[in-house]
């Protein structure tokens, strides 16, 4: 498993506008969080061994972010012809057996992936009210290849952070995970 960084976004970008399909057969758009306090965009995957190593601190992140308002959607980038565990119907398997009660939405086109810059599963973004970018990095300090606990630490302080309406600190730590698996060129 290569181990490939985020590109860290400037902060202050504007969050790029999507419409993607969800595993509720609903499309959504960046409009359909834009009463939330702030927003949480995740590039996950089905099939990366970083994701899977997360995916039940992500599935309790994103109840807890429900209770307190904040929008969380993931979105799914790579290539499903190359990576067919990564198709829409095994993306509706994955939001069943993990309990996600985000929408899980699938990139086929690819193009909001790099719209965001995203460079990794998992990549994760958090707006503020203003779908302006606050942070961008590291879900916390775990990997599959140490001991410490999924505890999303660094995504869950910017979130108080900036609920809190203090400033989110700019020590910023790029998320680590595997290269989002693009589609090559005919």
């Amino acid at each position: 498993m290569a181990l490939t960084p985020s590109n860290m976004l400037p902060l202050g970008t504007a969050a790029p506008d999507f419409r993607l399909l969800g595993t509720d057969t609903r499309y959504y758009s960046l409009a359909d969080f834009s009463a939330a306090p702030l927003l949480v965009v995740m590039f996950i995957c089905n099939h990366c061994p970083f994701v899977k190593h997360l995916r039940t601190g992500l599935a309790t992140f994103g109840r807890d972010m429900q209770q307190l308002g904040v929008a969380v959607v993931a979105i799914n980038s790579n290539d499903t012809q190359a990576y067919p565990a990564d198709d829409m119907p095994h993306m509706q398997v994955e939001v069943q057996q993990t309990g996600y009660v985000f929408p899980y939405l699938l990139d086929e086109s690819q193009q909001v992936a790099k719209a965001y810059d995203a460079a990794c599963t998992p990549d994760f973004y958090l707006f503020d009210g203003r779908q302006q970018l606050i942070y961008r990095g590291q879900f916390d300090d775990s990997r599959p290849s140490n001991q410490n606990a999924v505890t999303g630490t660094d995504l869950r302080n910017a979130v108080t952070a900036a609920l809190q309406h203090k400033a989110v600190s700019a020590q910023q730590q790029p998320s680590m995970g595997c290269n989002i698996k693009w589609r090559t060129a005919p």
